[in-house]
This record gives C-alpha cells, sequence and structure tokens, in this order.
C-alpha cells in the first residue's frame, strides 16, 4: 500500500459493504425484537452490549438501532428496524454527515500513517463535544463503538465515565467479538443483546444478498466451517475454501489404530499451488483451515462430533469419533499448527515449503503425541 492510498476502514470486513449500508439484517430476528420489545415497554436502556461471533451482523444491527432511534424522534417506537425506502438519516449516515451519531472506532498512529491496533483513550476523549450537545430535535443521538474489546484500558475507563453518567437520549451500543475482554464495570453497566450464529438457510439467503448463490449443500458447509459468520463464510466463498477444505481432508489417511498419516503425493499437489500472486489467497486459507480441520477431528475423538462440512470430512470425523485417544494429540497438534502457520506469515517463508513442513509437522507432532500416551 502506497502512502497516497486511503487506509481501509478498522470497522469493515475485507471487501465486504459497510454494516453502515447495509439494508437488511437477516438471522438475528431475536435481537431485534428484544430490543423493540424494551423501547415498545419504556425500558431503553442507555448503553447496548451487542456480542457475538465476528461477522454475524452485529454492528449492523447497532446501526439499524441508531438509525431508528435517531429518526424516530418523539413518535412512538416503531415495530421493526428495516428502514423505509427513503430514509433521509439513512443516507446521511450512510454519508458520514449523520450530527446525531458518533463512531468510536481504531483511529491512524499519526507517526506510521497506519491504523492502530486498539482504540486509544484519544479516540474517546474526541467524543466530549459530541456528548455535550443535545441532538437540535430534543430526540435521540447514539455512540456506536466497534469494536468495544479492540479499547485500551485507558480507554476503557474514560468511556466508562460517560456510561455512568451518560448524557439524556443518548444510547451507547457496544459491538464485541470478545466479551471476556471487556472492563467487567462497563459489562455491568450495559444491557446485553446476544446475536447467534446463523444456521445454514440464513446464511445463504444472506451469502445471496452479497453476490454469491450457495447451493444448500454449500451453505451447510460454508456454516459448519465458518461457525454461522456471514463474514468468515464470505471469505470462504469467495476464495474457494470449501474445495480447499476437501483436498485438506484428502491428506490425513486413517493408518491403523488409531493414527493418521499424512497422503505425500497429494501434499506436493496441494503445495504447488501456493506459489505465486494468484496463490497468496489460497495460501492463507490453508494456513486457517488446517488447524480448523484438526481441531474440529478433535473434538469429534471427544466426543462432540460436529456435523460434517463436506463428505471427505465425515470419513474423517467418523474415524476420530471411534479414537478417543486421539482427542488430546489431535488438540495439542492443531495448536502446533496454528502456532507455526502464524510464524511462518510473520517472517514471510516460501509458501509452498511451509505448507509442506506444516503438515508432515502435524504428522509427526501426532504420532510423538500417540507414542507417550
Amino acid at each position: 500500500m502506497s502512502t497516497t492510498d486511503p487506509l481501509p476502514e478498522p470497522d469493515r470486513r475485507g471487501d465486504l459493504p459497510h454494516p453502515r449500508d447495509a439494508v437488511a439484517l437477516i438471522g438475528q430476528e431475536a435481537a431485534e425484537a428484544a430490543f423493540l420489545e424494551a423501547w415498545a415497554a419504556g425500558r431503553m436502556h442507555h448503553a447496548w452490549l451487542l456480542r457475538g461471533l465476528d461477522g454475524v451482523g452485529k454492528a449492523t444491527l447497532a446501526y439499524r438501532i441508531a438509525r431508528a432511534l435517531i429518526a424516530g424522534g418523539e413518535d412512538p417506537p416503531p415495530t421493526n428496524l428495516a428502514p423505509p425506502e427513503d430514509c433521509p438519516v439513512m443516507h446521511s449516515i450512510r454519508a458520514g454527515a449523520e450530527p446525531r451519531l458518533a463512531v468510536l472506532r481504531r483511529g491512524v498512529n499519526e507517526r506510521t500513517k497506519r491504523l492502530r491496533t486498539q482504540i486509544g483513550v484519544d479516540e474517546v476523549r474526541a467524543l466530549r463535544p459530541f456528548l455535550a450537545l443535545s441532538a437540535p430535535d430534543g430526540g435521540w443521538r447514539a455512540v456506536i463503538v466497534d469494536a468495544a474489546d479492540e479499547m485500551t484500558v485507558q480507554a476503557a475507563n474514560a468511556l466508562l465515565k460517560s456510561l455512568e453518567e451518560p448524557p439524556q437520549r443518548t444510547a451507547f451500543l457496544l459491538v464485541t467479538h470478545a466479551p471476556g475482554r471487556l472492563l467487567p464495570t462497563i459489562r455491568s453497566r450495559t444491557r446485553t443483546l446476544d446475536l447467534a450464529p446463523l444456521e445454514p438457510a440464513a446464511l445463504a439467503a444472506a451469502l445471496s444478498g452479497l453476490g454469491e448463490r450457495p447451493t444448500a449443500e454449500e451453505a451447510a458447509g460454508l456454516a459448519a466451517l465458518a461457525g454461522g459468520s456471514v463474514g468468515a463464510a464470505m471469505t470462504l466463498a469467495a476464495g474457494g475454501g470449501l474445495a480447499l477444505y476437501g483436498e485438506l481432508c484428502g491428506l490425513l489417511v486413517p493408518a491403523g489404530r488409531p493414527a493418521l498419516r499424512i497422503d505425500r503425493v497429494a501434499l506436493v499437489r496441494l503445495a504447488d499451488g501456493m506459489g505465486g500472486r494468484a496463490g497468496e489467497e489460497r495460501y492463507s486459507l490453508a494456513l486457517s483451515l488446517g488447524p480448523l480441520l484438526a481441531a474440529r477431528l478433535a473434538r469429534a475423538a471427544a466426543g462432540a462430533v460436529p456435523p460434517p462440512a463436506l463428505p471427505a470430512e465425515a470419513r474423517l470425523l467418523d474415524h476420530a469419533a471411534r479414537e478417543p485417544a486421539l482427542a488430546p494429540a489431535l488438540a495439542e497438534a492443531a495448536g502446533a499448527m496454528a502456532e507455526a502457520g502464524g510464524a511462518a506469515r510473520a517472517v514471510s517463508l516460501d509458501p509452498a515449503r511451509t505448507v509442506i513442513d506444516t503438515w508432515l509437522g502435524f504428522e509427526g507432532a501426532l504420532a510423538h503425541r500417540l507414542s507417550r500416551a
């Protein structure tokens, strides 16, 4: 990226549309209903914690709530959060020009001109002028924090002061993928909205709205691998992740009881497709899907068999489910795989060599762990 290229928005996932641009939110009807019920009953809390897996629609819901509150004024609460076809508040939010909405997110390091890795106290302090004012029409204002678990301790404590003494008719909407990282005092001053992983049918509908058209079988596979996250499923779908996962499953061959061995020929063939610019996305996916496969097999061996993402995985899950001794070995090997992949990314090792070494290391770690059992 050159110094003149615009920086990516920190609260946007890859090439997916920004949450503020979304019109529909699929699969989170329960969370929306819970918010609307509180609003209609006059139990509007000043701070809401929207929690769930990354990519299930938390930020989209936050923007839907903010738009509805700001557009509502003094009118009775709406029966749903869907924006009207020509909503002026929706247009101003999309343009980043809505004066009754503030968005707290990671800022730019002025020295390096790169996005910061955390939300700092300066970003929180910059909210003070906004919080000191009232909405011009006496209606609601909103503050979206995305993601709240990215705040430093100092930033979290600064925000806590506003949560303890909130301005009138101001709603704080805190998006979090990891609520355990938040200060207990912040969690205690918010009302929680839980967003669930999407079921295959809802995931397929969401992907269709983003330009993908998975079959029912593909949607089920994507839902299994992505944990019900639209963002993760979109990354997999766009990068041929299901097909690649099938290739990874093909690397593993049951070798007696309880071992698994690596098909060397299949491994070399897989590694050959990782080189060059065209193979970068495939390489990145391979490094993340390998530990996922090992972890899913570990779950199966431990007695919690996940739904198979593909027929090729089904046979491996069946083998693992009959071999409880594999559970700790696979869990340990999965961790080693993830660590090796992270180290390879950090120092830009040769992709083909890394894939081969990672999987042979997995086989060796598995055999070593089993020999000690």
